[in-house]
């Protein structure tokens, strides 16, 4: 199984170009990404069997089958529907854009393109689908989160989180308002082949709500019978992101 390192949103680079594949790698780790390079469909698909990446970079002219088949493949199976993908392709026509969104990429990158429009291009992608990887500040009630520096605040005050409750937090604030089941939460804070038991997360919700403290406890709430939610009840303006 590959393990991504904490706090760091993990980056499925499909490119069979070695060269185009090392600028990726090292404009991504720069970026605050983790890459994880294959340069084939069939090799992509033996690493999404030990890990779901964060979003999926898809150059379309891939050996064997082409990176758009790959697209249409991920979209029509269930665990990696909601996968953002973002296609790469040399392919600048109208016709051929229109045929990569309509073949389910999220967004579309025509070669050559600049470190700072792909970084932008990735960031724009996971703001719409992956919220909570967007860098920046999350802010809900008193409780302040730096995507960036991995700091929490409440009112002003920094509390110590571990990286479990850090990331746990930080899911729900970058999806206020909506209830996840313990599996849902599993699955996208600890990952989709962690195996353990789902009361693992009230255990990890108790410890959360004792780092908030009394001013914040009340933001994580229980929906009984459901599940979890960030409640926009403490706060006085919701929650906001604000992307750096």
């Amino acid at each position: 199984m590959i393990k991504s390192s904490p706090g760091l949103p993990l980056v499925l680079v499909v490119e069979d170009d070695k060269g185009i594949q090392e600028l990726l790698r090292f404009t991504l780790g720069r970026g605050g990404y983790q890459p994880l390079c294959a340069d084939s469909a069939e090799h992509a698909e033996t690493l999404l069997r030990d890990t779901l990446p964060d979003i999926v970079l898809i150059d379309w002219m891939l050996p064997g089958r082409s990176g758009l088949a790959l697209t249409g493949r991920l979209r029509n199976e269930a665990r990696t529907r909601g996968l953002p993908i973002i296609l790469l392709t040399a392919r600048g026509e109208e016709a051929d854009r229109v045929a990569g969104l309509e073949g389910g990429a999220d967004d579309y990158i025509v070669k050559p393109f600049s470190p700072k429009e792909l970084l932008a291009r990735v960031q724009a992608v996971l703001r719409r689908c992956a919220p909570e990887y967007v860098k920046g500040t999350l802010s809900a009630g008193p409780v302040e989160l730096d995507t960036v520096s991995h700091e929490a605040h409440i009112e002003g005050r920094r509390i110590t989180l571990t990286p479990t409750e850090f990331r746990l937090l930080r899911f729900l604030m970058a999806n206020p308002g909506r209830v996840y089941t313990r599996q849902q939460l599993l699955d996208n804070v600890w990952g989709d082949h962690v195996y353990i038991e789902d009361r693992t997360v009230d255990i990890h919700i108790r410890r959360l709500r004792v780092a908030l403290g009394p001013s914040a406890e009340q933001l994580v709430e229980t929906v009984r019978g459901a599940g979890y939610k960030l409640s926009g009840r403490p706060a006085s303006t919701g929650s906001k992101l604000t992307a750096s």
